[in-house]
């Protein structure tokens, strides 16, 4: 086992990991004079040491740490496992054929979790490296294994959540590029699994956002119609669940809204009605009080659009 505490099914990385964002360290350095280790963003906004307390009177690039992490990562890229199963005897002298199975979507598993939590920390940069090797290694199983609807999914999942860290740094361009890939993927998938669908219809309507926020209404109306086009397709095949439903809702007020920018009135008032005829339709339990408030909210804010 790594001396660090890795294996296939745990992680347990205190030496590399930043305190603050308990993901791992990313753009290293060091503290002056105490000498503890953070990220650079997340020890940024700090002035005194969030570990001891200490003045920090500059911070140092600490590039020794950081190759240990880089190295750390590249190295368990791939994992030897044995045939032998683990609840076997085996005495050291036998010969055991080892083979090389490609991990990399667990090692990509694993990059989530880091770029997630870097990500809660708002440590941009450190969610895009880890979340593009992950995309990465996705890649390398395409080439392999052919786009298969696993490998398609996941990777439309992750160029979605690289376009989210591009469009959170103003970088608007590189969002759409990122979005845009994500659909190319995600549409490759077969129909009928719910979560694809939202990760498709999301990615569409963001690029449909950000169109609208760049003044090209026509370009915004198109994405979020095939937003709105797959997440009707999606409950006229199967019983829709109640989330879905709103989904539809939603996707029917953005095309509205840009109907009525474009001066096409009547159309965006046909939208807005049929909103709020689909989210009167939604069979919501007692329990789901938190839907059930959403609910109430949409339907004001496209009531209101009527008035």
């Amino acid at each position: 086992k790594c001396p660090f505490g890795y294996d296939s099914q745990t992680f347990k990385l205190g030496p590399l990991s930043c305190m603050i964002c308990q993901a791992l360290l990313f753009e290293c350095i060091k503290c002056v004079p105490c000498s503890h280790a953070f990220c650079r963003a997340c020890v940024s906004k700090f002035k005194d040491c969030p570990l001891c307390g200490a003045d920090i009177d500059k911070v140092d690039d600490d590039k020794n740490l950081q190759s240990i992490v880089d190295r750390f990562i590249e190295g368990h890229a791939r994992i030897k496992r044995s045939q032998v199963e683990d609840d076997k005897e085996v005495c050291p002298q036998d010969k055991r054929t080892v083979i090389y199975e490609d991990v990399s979507l667990e090692r990509g598993a694993f990059l989530m979790q880091q770029a997630m939590r870097a990500l809660r920390a708002n440590n941009i940069e450190s969610a895009k490296s880890r979340l593009s090797m992950c995309a990465e290694d996705i890649r390398e199983q395409l080439e392999k294994m052919g786009h298969t609807a696993e490998l398609c999914s996941q990777l439309g999942a992750v160029l979605g959540m690289l376009g989210d860290c591009c469009r959170s740094t103003g970088d608007a361009k590189s969002a759409i590029l990122y979005f845009k890939e994500s659909v190319s993927f995600l549409t490759e998938v077969p129909k009928g699994n719910p979560e694809i669908t939202h990760t498709l219809s999301v990615s569409l309507n963001k690029i449909g956002d950000l169109k609208y926020y760049e003044g090209d209404l026509e370009a915004a109306r198109r994405h979020y119609w095939q937003a709105l086009d797959v997440r009707r397709d999606e409950i006229r095949h199967q019983t829709a669940s109640p989330s879905q439903v709103m989904d539809v809702a939603i996707s029917l007020a953005k095309v509205a809204d840009v109907d009525r920018n474009l001066g096409k009135e009547d159309a965006a008032v046909a939208g807005f009605r049929e909103a709020i005829a689909v989210l009167n339709s939604m069979a919501i339990g007692d329990e789901e009080i938190g839907l059930q408030q959403r609910r109430v909210s949409v339907v004001e804010f496209v009531s209101s659009q009527l008035k």
